[in-house]
């Protein structure tokens, strides 16, 4: 009785208060509550008629319209993304690709049902007020990413290379909007305004997506690659200098009065240099703890953001030109901007960044163009964009010094335009210097300008491509990726790696590579990152006497980038940590799996159509989506390490419970030849009386030292407890899921585990 008394009070007390609540309630009812006349009795039908009613009222009320324009919105721009990533362009693309495919250009034009009803006219200004403010925080992300020290560093160059091509390029678009003005301008517009921001719309370059590209092609870490970022980064503050002087000239009608604008914006920008950012370096300095910033603090810098936009925004400006200025004065401390942005970007990038690339589809009719001289004029347009920033910047590099194939890269990754182009034509457009057709026109600019980066990049690697002769008496060297998410795995990884080369590191080669989140945006003071991550590493190497070569990489999809690395690197073994699926544990977990699974559905179509079956869902069973995918797509052998504690690899035991584990063989052969190993082979099925390779690699491993090895076959039984005597438990994948199915609580007996994949 006792074990029961909370649950009966619980019963007892819920009830009594009930048969309160429903006497009161009735009460009320009967001698409180006016009489009804007939005409006002609800029947059950007009019952069930008002709740229709009212759910329709509610999904088309303006918040739960809201919603669903996000949910919406989302899908799309996750799927144009996907898309173009697989095909190797910046995500970007895909998400402007999915505004213009939800605005008028093709939803609103084969489905103006759907179209109205989804993004009617009347919400439009709910999703502009939303993604202003989205970019409102990318902007100042972008102002927090630009390191002024850099600039300083690399300035005389930078400046050259990106002045060049903004005074190039603004000059051929005033000088090409002389001759579209009589045509592709509002009536009451202006010549100066129209012809200023048409330069300014062909010089700009998408700073975040440039420095996207070099990471991902691991440019990064060559003077090449931090010319090209700092080139990037002084075009981006001198764009925005100038389109400041431009909205100014735009807002104030006339030059003279702009003047008044952009004087009291110089003042603004010593004012902040000179007041504000001293006094956000003394907060920062106040800030005691490392790895969490207070509410207070986030509240002033905040604040300090709003403020910023608010007075640019009233002096005749833009608002975003303040919360890029209060992103660059922001306290210099890598440690502080890198928590800052963290908290802020996810939200930024991810939801309400999408909301702005929908918006400018709204914007965008490409049916407009619909003749042949329009089209014509778009291509001049591409042309002289084009042209300006590739011929441009490459000769100017070349002129200071790099060779024609840096010069072209250079020129190439400067012709980049991506969201920031965007940004600026929307502001014309919203301003009313920009007809609905120039901007069509505008924005496939940007489209193709970006699209083309990536296969111009590797036109010019083709073009220019050193041929190396093979070294025909060379021995082959065993290659082995370790990639890791943190340093606790890494170190774990590096001596998983070792015991495989460690008495044959001259004809070997361990690669430990550190994939960081990241997104469109070139993450503040890399170099600093890379070295607190890799330090460790590298003294775990010393401490092992192992020699390893470092990678560090930004990848906003780490699996995909880990299976194309692997792929593209000649590499003879790939090392992975366990990665468990967010999904598993609870009903909402596997739905949420489930949609997963239906969102990648062409990526399973695209492996069904190749014949991919070398693994399965039911392989891998819990191991994670990541692991499943590095497994199915990657085309060498694959170790997948569990840890449970793992410090030393002296102990191993091998099951073999699989007639296809003939592969494990060499792994136990390559252990045991370059680390004092004792292997315990457990052959459960009887493969080495069926298999001469396996005991051409048992032989082997006796060869090396017999006393290291010993062998239970298939007529001992072996007890599961002689798992706990080992360090490390070395199994194929399938013999790791028949050990699940034949010792269903085995795991909590088994040590740290490598499951081997061939």
């Amino acid at each position: 009785m006792s074990k029961h008394k909370n649950l009966i009070f619980y019963i007892s007390v819920i009830g009594v208060l009930s048969v309160i609540i429903y006497f009161v309630l009735s009460l009320g009812q009967n001698q409180l509550q006016p009489s009804l006349d007939g005409n006002e009795i609800v029947s059950q039908h007009s019952a069930w008629t008002n709740f229709s009613t009212s759910v329709i009222q509610e999904a088309t009320g303006s918040t739960a319209l809201l919603i669903l324009q996000i949910i919406v919105i989302l899908c799309f721009v996750r799927l144009f993304g996907w898309v173009c990533q697989k095909i190797g362009q910046p995500t970007v693309i895909g998400e402007i690709i999915a505004g213009i495919v939800l605005g008028p250009s093709l939803l609103g034009a084969f489905f103006p049902e759907m179209s109205e009803l989804i993004f009617p006219e009347s919400s439009i200004g709910s999703i502009k007020l939303l993604s202003e403010i989205g970019l409102i925080l990318f902007m100042f992300i972008v102002g927090m990413e630009l390191d002024l020290k850099v600039l300083k560093n690399r300035a005389n160059d930078a400046v050259l290379i990106s002045h060049t091509c903004i005074a190039i390029l603004f000059t051929l678009g005033i000088i090409f909007s002389y001759f579209i003005y009589p045509y592709f301008s509002h009536p009451n517009g202006h010549f100066v305004s129209f012809a200023l921001f048409m330069g300014i719309a062909m010089s700009i370059t998408a700073f975040p997506v440039l420095a996207r590209i070099v990471h991902e092609r691991g440019l990064n870490k060559t003077p090449l690659g931090a010319m090209v970022i700092t080139c990037a980064a002084v075009d981006d503050i001198t764009a925005w200098c100038l389109l400041a002087a431009v909205i100014a000239i735009a807002k104030a009608g006339t030059f003279v009065s702009s003047l008044y604008v952009i004087f009291f914006a110089v003042v603004y920008v010593i004012l902040m240099f000179k007041l504000v950012r001293p006094f956000l370096q003394r907060v920062a300095d106040l800030q005691t703890s490392k790895n969490i910033i207070s509410k207070s603090i986030i509240g002033i810098f905040f604040l300090v953001l709003f403020l910023s936009s608010y007075l640019t925004s009233i002096i005749g400006i833009h608002p975003l030109f303040g919360a890029f200025l209060a992103g660059v004065i922001m306290p210099p401390n890598i440690n502080f901007r890198k928590l800052f942005i963290d908290k802020i970007e996810d939200i930024s990038l991810v939801i309400l960044l999408p909301l702005f690339f929908v918006y400018t589809g709204l914007n965008t009719r490409i049916g407009l163009l619909n003749d042949g001289y329009l089209w014509m004029i778009c291509g001049i347009i591409i042309l002289i964009a084009t042209t300006g920033k590739l011929v441009g910047g490459a000769l100017v590099s070349r002129f200071i010094g790099f060779d024609w194939k840096s010069s072209m890269t250079i020129g190439a990754l400067m012709n980049t335009r991506g969201l920031m182009e965007l940004v600026v034509l929307n502001i014309g457009y919203d301003l009313g210097i920009l007809t609905p057709e120039v901007f069509a026109m505008m924005v496939v600019m940007a489209l193709v300008t970006t699209f083309m980066t990536s296969p111009l990049l590797d036109l010019i690697d083709r073009i220019f491509k050193n041929r190396v002769p093979a070294n025909i008496t060379e021995r082959k060297v065993y290659k082995i990726l370790a990639p890791f998410k943190n340093i606790e795995l890494g170190e774990k990884l590096l001596l998983i790696a070792n015991s495989f080369v460690k008495k044959s590191q001259n004809y070997s080669e361990i690669n430990m590579v550190h994939f960081t989140p990241g997104n469109n945006l070139y993450q503040y003071s890399i170099e600093d990152e890379e070295r607190d991550t890799f330090e460790p590493i590298l003294e775990k190497a010393r401490e092992l006497g192992q020699p390893v070569n470092t990678m560090f990489e930004v990848a906003s999809e780490p699996f995909a980038k880990i299976v194309k690395l692997s792929n593209d690197g000649d590499y003879d073994l790939l090392l992975i940590g366990a990665h468990y699926s967010i999904y598993q544990g609870n009903l909402l977990g596997q739905f949420l799996g489930l949609s997963t699974k239906l969102l990648r559905f062409p990526a399973h179509l695209f492996s069904f159509l190749k014949k991919n079956k070398r693994v399965t869902n039911r392989d891998v069973l819990s191991l994670g989506d990541g692991t499943h995918s590095v497994l199915k797509n990657s085309n060498l052998s694959v170790g997948i390490f569990i840890d449970r504690g793992l410090t030393e690899i002296k102990n191993v035991i091998v099951p073999i419970l699989d007639e296809d584990d003939i592969f494990v063989g060499d792994f136990m052969e390559r252990l045991t030849q370059n680390s004092y190993v004792r292997i315990t082979l457990w052959d459960a099925i009887g493969l080495m009386d069926n298999s001469i390779e396996f005991v051409k690699s048992v032989r082997g491993i006796k060869a090396v030292n017999p006393y290291l090895f010993q062998l239970w076959n298939n007529n001992i039984p072996i007890d599961v407890d002689i798992f706990k005597k080992h360090d490390l438990l070395m199994v194929s994948l399938k013999s790791w899921k028949n050990l699940r199915e034949r010792y269903p609580s085995w795991e909590k007996d088994v040590p740290s585990t490598l499951i081997l994949n061939d």
